[in-house]
């Protein structure tokens, strides 16, 4: 039983109905398709198919909850790819994934779980995924298992030296699902593990033997983390609200979550135990795909941490954890898929990176890992809520002498007037029949004591002003967005509709670093 379960068991100790699946109502709240004909496919001709509404699914039709694109294949305006994936996500290699019994006595791992991530991770559309398996399974599982390679899927390995250091994973005899008929696309996985720190796109195990791999992985000491540096790893740490700012500001780490469902559930035990205690009356709860909203919260563990490291004047990369194991809530929602399966926590939120483009890779998805370490290691990284809708446009940048710095950029106020600008991003294919939500764009600036707002514009999606500023002081400034969902009202349910006027987070960007 993981830690979760446990206090679940407490918070729910006096409620009832959070055993099994709820049966399915008719009514256009929890119908799943926001249009009312309950056919779950959003364009309101009651045919089933993810189409524009004529009835013959010629198109990826509105967006609704659970469904998902693929990225912009092309680069955006300024030459970057923009790549979307995980970062912190155990399979069958971690001891307490897929309800804590992932392999068998046998060491055969489970099959359906198995599965059930790729499954997952066709459906989201992710680009790459960097796994981040325990150490104590870890160790033991040789590349290119590490990978998940499997053969039967369609996947090819990426080889350096004739030695497999990532693999595109391919979504052979996987189908859409409720996720849209927008293509799949292969991810790109790579190997890491959460262990005393955790170190993400290994390209090989760090050393021969078993016990060597663990000693090293176990060392969170700053030798031991230059060490997994020299290994290829990229440096972070889970769970933020386990490390100091001291110790995040000190050692020589590349960086850490400014987000991880774990904890920001532990935050919302209460609230989650209320829910669990209504899945069975589900048209009182908020669709499958959007249960996450009811608990989801900022953690200042997190966002203050974060404001302080920063006001330190140290470069630190921050991320998005999902830290998904398929191991926490068994119980089905009314979708026929248990609350934590992979899919669902995978379409939930995600990281993008800005990639440059490898215009020489013998790949349609013009990057490989080095790319993606590349922009790790230059911080061009926002994290998205995509549960609360897909965006498209958003755009954070600094200009300068005709100059643009990106994300993670580091402008100098001696070279020249400086301006911050952001760009309001839209719900990409948002039905024109649901309530147009309110965005509002933030500039905040890192200080010891958290975050300083010194720039704010809202109004509603499609009508939002530049948010501009002109810096007159070093620092580290970060955008954020933020939305009042109210075009998710006819989805949130009878008990959660008040949703629908909240405040919640959609973008996290990190910050551009403004020097003297």
């Amino acid at each position: 039983m993981t830690a979760i379960s446990a206090a679940l068991a407490l918070a729910c100790a006096d409620s009832s109905g959070a055993d099994g699946a709820g049966e399915s109502s008719e009514s256009e709240a929890s119908s799943g398709d926001g249009d009312g004909d309950g056919d779950g496919d959003g364009d309101g001709d009651g045919d089933g198919d993810p189409g524009d509404g004529d009835g013959d699914g010629d198109t990826w039709g509105y967006w609704i909850p659970g469904k998902m694109l693929p990225t912009a294949r092309d680069p955006n305006a300024r030459g970057l790819l923009d790549r979307r994936g995980l970062i912190h996500a155990h399979s069958v290699h971690s001891h307490d994934a897929c309800d804590d019994e992932p392999k068998d006595d046998q060491g055969n791992y489970d099959a359906p779980c198995d599965r059930d991530f790729r499954e997952g991770l066709c459906r989201s559309r992710h680009d790459f995924v960097f796994l981040t398996d325990h150490t104590s399974s870890f160790t033991s599982v040789e590349y290119p298992e590490t990978l998940l390679y499997r053969v039967g899927f369609g996947d090819v390995l990426v080889e350096e030296g004739g030695d497999p250091i990532a693999n595109w994973a391919g979504c052979d005899t996987f189908d859409f699902g409720n996720s849209g008929d927008a293509p799949f696309v292969s991810a790109l996985l790579q190997a890491g593990s959460e262990a005393a720190t955790m170190p993400i796109g290994l390209p090989a195990h760090v050393a021969a033997t078993e016990a060597e791999r663990g000693a090293m992985l176990g060392d969170s000491s700053p030798a031991g983390i230059m060490a997994l540096a020299d290994a290829g790893a990229v440096t972070l740490v889970a769970h933020t609200e386990e490390w100091s700012v001291q110790e995040l500001t000190e050692l020589p780490l590349d960086g850490f979550e400014m987000y991880n469902i774990h904890a920001n559930l532990f935050l919302n035990i209460v609230a989650v135990g209320t829910l669990l205690s209504k899945i069975g009356q589900p048209e009182a709860i908020p669709h499958p795909e959007l249960v996450l909203l009811a608990l989801l919260s900022e953690d200042p563990a997190y966002i203050d941490t974060w404001a302080s490291v920063l006001a330190s004047g140290e470069r630190k990369l921050t991320t998005m954890g999902s830290d998904c194991h398929r191991n926490t809530f068994p119980q089905e929602l009314a979708d026929g898929q248990r609350i934590d399966s992979y899919e669902r926590i995978m379409k939930w939120f995600s990281n993008h990176l800005l990639v440059e483009p490898d215009l020489n890779a013998n790949t349609p998805n013009a990057f490989g890992p080095a790319q993606l370490h590349e922009a790790l290691d230059a911080g061009r990284l926002f994290g998205v809520f995509e549960l609360l809708g897909m965006p498209e446009g958003f755009d954070y940048r600094g200009e300068q002498n005709g100059d643009v710095f990106e994300i993670g950029g580091e402008p100098s106020l001696a070279d020249g007037a400086l301006t911050l600008r952001v760009e309001a991003p839209t719900v990409i294919a948002r039905d024109p029949a649901t309530e147009v939500p309110e965005i509002h764009l933030r500039l905040l600036k890192a200080e010891v004591d958290g975050w300083q707002e010194v720039g704010f514009v809202a109004g509603p999606e499609g009508a939002v002003p530049a948010l501009e500023l002109d810096v007159a002081e070093p620092g580290a400034y970060r955008a954020e967005v933020r939305i009042l969902p109210k075009h998710l009202l006819g989805w949130l349910g009878e008990d959660y509709e008040q949703l629908a006027e909240q405040s919640f987070v959609w973008i996290y960007a990190n910050p551009i670093y403004v020097r003297e």
